[in-house]
């Protein structure tokens, strides 16, 4: 076996149901803690095993303070019980402010533990990830490794930490290209026998072609509007469980 491989074999679709998209970006894009909630309840039905989102305030940025997240952490769980739901942490979203994301992460303690998200994606390639890695696991909140290259694979390494899973992100460059990028990371990955399950997911031109490559592979995978907006026949898709029936049907 393979380092690392203990963790493949985990075939979760994971639907991610806005990610940074605009308003206005898909017609079914969901922003509202109640259209977050409809899109987790639809995507359940679908067949996606967790859902990942990013929630916004009442202008329709995305935000990382309480209010925000827990109201769209509590919507999900009341429309879809037991459903592990998920936020990210991009640096973007408070303008690069390293300092002003901590606050805004640590302002989670005021909420309820059943409105704080059950895990959190970390983004390697950003600056005082280790910090909001121990911030989050003191808060209750699982991390997700966001590992876009192979030099991020051999920072999560160095730093030892452990989470609940990898997220091989291949973000951007020609599609043609991702399936070798993926491995290339992912071999990294094993090389230096770094503990954890794999989710391998691409973007836009790449997706489909990644969700397929993880299929082979027998790795996690997710999809959904954050990702893409057509089909693999680049045909328009009704919404996020569209999208999660369409990436089922290419696993079986």
């Amino acid at each position: 076996m393979r380092p690392g491989k203990a963790g493949r074999g985990l075939t979760m679709i994971k639907a991610c149901l806005n990610g940074g998209r605009a308003p206005g970006d898909h017609p079914a894009l969901p922003l509202t803690p109640l259209e977050l909630a409809e899109a987790a309840r639809e995507a359940r039905e679908a067949g996606a095993a967790a859902v990942h989102m990013h929630p916004r305030d009442e202008a329709g940025r995305e935000s990382l303070s309480a209010d925000h997240i827990g109201a769209a952490v509590r919507a999900v769980r009341m429309a879809c019980p037991g459903l592990p739901v998920g936020v990210s942490t991009g640096l973007w979203m408070t303008g690069g402010d390293v300092d002003a994301r901590r606050e805004a992460v640590l302002g989670w303690a005021a909420l309820p533990a059943r409105d704080r998200p059950d895990f959190a994606s970390v983004n390697l390639s950003e600056p005082g990830f280790p910090d909001l890695w121990h911030h989050l696991r003191r808060l209750g909140v699982d991390v997700e490794a966001g590992v876009w290259s192979v030099g991020d694979a051999e920072a999560l390494a160095a730093t030892g930490l452990e989470c609940v899973r990898i997220l091989v992100e291949i973000i951007g460059g020609a599609a043609d290209t991702a399936v070798s990028r993926a491995h290339a990371v992912l071999g990294r990955l094993d090389e230096l026998a770094v503990p954890g399950p794999r989710l391998l997911h691409g973007e836009e031109g790449p997706a489909w072609i990644l969700l397929e490559e993880a299929g082979h592979l027998g790795l996690a995978t997710r999809i959904g509007l954050e990702d893409v907006l057509h089909s693999p026949e680049g045909d328009p898709v009704a919404g996020n469980a569209d999208l999660v029936r369409l990436a089922l049907a290419r696993r079986v």
